[in-house]
């Protein structure tokens, strides 16, 4: 195992947290990241040293802890409609005996920690379909994209980077992402009902 120059306080906090659900137990402690002063894309390190993240931001925080016990370091893109416009979503995810799971850092009660019980990554994206909505109800979670192993940018440091690293999502951006839906399973969607609505609009985090 690479150390990737990880301080001993990091990599005490990593040994620790040696299995995906303790992963996401420790994303769930820290704050959500509003980026109430400007706009970030933090590295792990980062990460730890502000204790805030939003969803990519954990994203790469758990695929570096994942790939600290010699799992692969991948993220993928949940791609929504954009008209009416709607966020994109970041997980980073795993394996466990042949099944794929997801790690996510959200603010919502919903587009969370997906256990590893998905034979493929479609499956695993098709899990988090009707939980993808807007406040009017329509439903837009449209493409997922291809896994990106983040040691794609070990040349600029992602694990312990002093800076905000967007070039990571926007390369993620441009990758092969994959429809999930035709243009008539579009047309045919039926709206969210309104106690959904409701429930999806808990949040775990509010700004100060």
């Amino acid at each position: 195992m690479n150390n990737w120059k990880y301080t001993s306080r990091e990599s005490k906090l990593f040994q620790r947290l040696n299995t995906p659900e303790k992963i996401q137990d420790y994303l769930n402690l820290l704050p959500f990241n509003f980026e109430k002063k400007k706009e970030t894309c933090m590295s792990p390190r980062l990460v730890l040293s502000n204790k805030t993240a939003h969803c990519m931001e954990g994203a790469m925080f758990a695929a570096a802890v994942l790939e600290f016990h010699a799992r692969e370091p991948w993220i993928l893109d949940l791609r929504s409609e954009k008209d009416p416009y709607d966020y994109d979503h970041v997980v980073a995810i795993f394996k466990e005996d042949g099944f794929y799971g997801a790690i996510s850092k959200t603010n919502h009660n919903v587009l969370r920690y997906r256990e590893p019980i998905y034979k493929s990554v479609r499956e695993l994206v098709m899990s988090y379909f009707h939980e993808y909505f807007l406040d009017n109800g329509r439903k837009t979670l449209r493409e997922y994209s291809e896994l990106l192993d983040l040691n794609y940018f070990n040349k600029i440091n992602w694990r312990t980077s002093e800076k905000d690293l967007f070039s990571i999502p926007k390369h993620l951006d441009k990758i092969k992402h994959h429809p999930i839906l035709s243009k008539k399973q579009i047309n045919n969607l039926r709206k969210v009902d309104r106690i959904e609505v409701k429930a999806g609009n808990i949040y775990e985090h509010f700004k100060k």
